[in-house]
């Protein structure tokens, strides 16, 4: 079965940097989009970053220039780099394959 397990997550302060994780398995990694998404206590559940299986990436707007999302085919891992963090960046951070969500993961930025 599909699994997609999110690590990395936690409490930055505002300029700061984490690096999320998202092992996935149970399926063929390396043919399939991945995606980040986020969900804020409130809000709706929006894409963050996206990379396909070629290599190609997009961006939310809010995120361009401080997120970089990368992937390992070798390890059926996928990255997300957040640099520059700032406060409305908190939220709950998912994982996404074809249907599959992982089970999030918490990011909360703050002094």
């Amino acid at each position: 079965q599909v699994q997609l397990v999110e690590s990395g997550g936690g409490l930055v302060q505002p300029g700061g940097s984490l690096r999320l994780s998202c092992a996935a398995s149970g399926f063929i990694f390396r043919l399939y989009t991945m995606g980040w998404y986020r969900q804020a206590p409130g809000k709706q559940r929006d894409l963050v970053a996206a990379i396909t299986s070629g290599g190609s990436t997009n961006y939310a707007d809010s995120v361009k220039g401080r997120f970089t999302i990368s992937r390992d085919n070798a390890k059926n891992t996928v990255y997300l780099q957040m640099n520059s963090l700032k406060p409305e960046d908190t939220a709950v951070y998912y994982c996404k394959a074809m249907g599959f969500w992982g089970q999030g993961t918490q990011v909360t930025v703050s002094s």
